[in-house]
């Protein structure tokens, strides 16, 4: 299982072929992978919390400077 370290470093390990094709995007990564690309941090958020409810997961605009948020505040906002 990836820690969040490990997400940040695969998304850094492909930030520039990103940010050249899908700047102002938000992706989601899960172990390592991208899960999707996504219009805005609710659409990338909510199916985060769908697809791995409490677990880890990066959420990042691509070309933004990194925010971290805990998976309770995103939990509160779209859990049930």
């Amino acid at each position: 299982m990836a820690t969040i370290e490990d997400e940040i470093a695969a998304f850094e390990t492909m930030q520039a072929q990103l940010e050249a094709d899908h700047m102002g995007e938000w992706i989601l990564m899960k172990d390592r992978r991208t899960i999707g690309l996504f219009p805005s941090f609710e659409a990338a958020a909510a199916e985060g919390l769908r697809l791995f409810g409490r677990a880890s997961y990066l959420v990042r605009e691509i070309g933004a400077q990194p925010i971290r948020l805990p998976v309770s505040v995103i939990y509160h906002q779209y859990g049930s």
